[in-house]
């Protein structure tokens, strides 16, 4: 599947939040966003899913207008994974992961044998196997969002949308949500857009990138080529030193923060 944003603008009240967005994003390929708090990020997923409407430019899936298609032909296409919220709903993991099965149900269907056979396929993917009887308003953020990973790839999607999905976590729980996406492009070529605060985690597991600015054009490319010290200057107002070392016979870019820039 290709998926392209063309010309997309976003206004809200006569103010201007996107402007001119243009990018593409083919099998297996990882888009990610970067920008700074308020740049309109967020909007971007919601305009490029059809979720608000473009004031200008369009999306399109596979040179189709995103409006001109099924929402429930769409979604079976693309899955959405929202920021991990602390649930205030008893469902196990489970049931959480077996409800993502919706596009492919009927008005009042219930969910097969084949349905819950997928859910748990799709935990197993995400190694969360042992989560399956978890009580999700019990689970830390980590769990929680990995368990949200795994329901969307129960509608077997060609790519996955995700806000900010290491935010709030640990260490260890951002680097195993990003090898998740980075297993998913590479073993099932599922492509991938995702937003997020961290540079570094950008270049680790991102193939493209786009940088929303609030006072210049949006810039976007390969990771290696438009994540550079310049360009983070321009959109976050700081200067930063970008480090590249081998470790372990693999090699790394990391972003070090240096000083706010006024």
């Amino acid at each position: 599947m290709t998926f392209q944003v063309k010309n997309g603008g976003f206004s809200y009240d006569s103010r201007r939040i996107l402007k001119n967005i243009n990018f593409e994003v083919s099998k297996g390929e990882i888009l990610c966003v970067l920008g700074s708090n308020g740049v309109g990020k967020t909007t971007l997923l919601k305009c490029m899913m059809g979720l608000q409407k473009w004031s200008t430019g369009e999306t399109l899936v596979d040179g189709k207008n995103i409006n001109l298609i099924p929402n429930k032909d769409l979604w079976k296409k693309i899955a959405y994974v929202p920021q991990a919220k602390n649930s205030a709903f008893s469902f196990s993991a489970m049931d959480m992961v077996t409800m993502g099965r919706s596009a492919h149900l009927g008005t009042f269907s219930q969910p097969t044998k084949e349905d819950e056979k997928i859910a748990l396929e799709a935990m197993e993917t995400c190694g969360i196997t042992w989560l399956k009887d978890k009580l999700c308003n019990q689970m830390s953020g980590g769990e929680l969002q990995m368990v949200l990973i795994a329901r969307a790839l129960t509608v077997n999607p060609q790519m996955l949308v995700l806000d900010e999905p290491e935010s709030n976590l640990d260490f260890k729980n951002q680097l195993i949500i990003l090898n998740i996406i980075q297993k998913l492009s590479k073993e099932k070529n599922i492509s991938a857009i995702v937003n997020t605060h961290f540079p570094a985690h950008a270049m680790k597991i991102g193939t493209k990138a786009l940088i929303l600015n609030k006072n210049a054009p949006a810039i976007f490319g390969s990771t290696a080529e438009i994540i550079n010290e310049e360009n983070m200057k321009k959109t976050f107002s700081v200067q930063v030193h970008i480090n590249e070392f081998d470790y372990e016979n693999r090699h790394y870019r990391s972003v070090e923060p240096l000083y706010v820039v006024s």
